[in-house]
């Protein structure tokens, strides 16, 4: 299957601003895109690219005063299954966890373990059985707890929050999944991406960029999906980290205004 991903966002500056991005496909998927992505800048102003902490690949510019417009494009071959589905994949004991995973164990900006959480995941998923079926178990709770709307979208909802307030986006089911997985000792981090409507029903709603996240079950990583809670086809990862915070596509220091977007993630085999 090949894919078309990309993107136009524009924002609107008082004045010159320094801006960070996170606009790239992931580097993983570097052998697999057939028309690599190339971002573009209206006016042209120099990116400076880097690779955070995370391996997320970046771009750090100075935003000018007024009208800036970023826009980018890529051709992803995907194998057109669904997620990959090992409902066997065993958990292990957190002593025998590579030293690299045990980071996403631990409480984050979005994802407070150390809260009153911890007690819950317990004792909503703790007779539940180790590994796979616990992280769907989980899935199955925040799908049903959580309440999707668009309209009350809030930059900075926590896990706990999206707990107590049952509504937010894709984010804050994720970092409600996430840390619940952290509680039960299931090394679990955040992803954001493309994921168009193939293989299910278009959506009317105009497209954003989608978040799911991963777990390390059975020696590897496996995409989980707490808002559509359904094994998705296409998913193209851009960047991923502890939660959302790791992972803003811009980031600017200073004062800009969204003034347009625009995203597609379109199945074109054959065209």
């Amino acid at each position: 299957m090949l894919i078309q991903v990309g993107y136009e966002i524009a924002f609107e500056s008082p004045q010159p601003a320094p801006m960070l991005t996170m606009l790239y496909l992931h580097p993983s998927r570097e052998m697999t895109t057939k028309q690599p992505d190339r971002l573009v800048v209206t006016p042209r102003v120099p990116i400076f690219e880097y690779y955070d902490l995370f391996g997320n690949r970046c771009g750090r510019l100075v935003a000018p005063a007024g009208r800036i417009v970023f826009r980018n494009q890529a051709l992803v071959e995907d194998c057109g299954l669904p997620d990959l589905q090992a409902p066997q994949a065993m958990q292990a004991q957190v002593q025998d966890l590579p030293s690299d995973v045990l980071l996403y164990l631990l409480a984050s900006r979005y994802c407070e373990v150390d809260s009153e959480l911890k007690d819950l995941a317990w004792s909503l998923f703790g007779a539940t059985p180790p590994g796979w079926s616990r992280v769907q178990a989980i899935c199955d709770f925040v799908h049903n707890h959580i309440r999707f709307d668009y309209s009350q979208a809030r930059a900075n909802r926590t896990a706990l929050e999206a707990y107590r307030e049952r509504v937010g986006v894709c984010r804050d089911y994720m970092h409600l999944a996430v840390t619940f997985c952290r509680n039960c000792n299931i090394p679990a981090r955040y992803c954001t991406g493309y994921l168009g409507d193939i293989g299910v029903p278009p959506n009317a709603a105009p497209m954003d960029f989608s978040a799911w996240f991963e777990v390390y079950l059975g020696g590897q990583w496996y995409a989980f999906d707490a808002r559509n809670n359904i094994p998705r086809i296409g998913r193209v990862l851009m960047a991923r980290g502890r939660d959302a915070a790791d992972v803003a596509l811009t980031t600017t220091f200073g004062t800009n205004e969204l003034k347009s977007f625009r995203v597609w993630a379109d199945d074109v085999t054959g065209t």
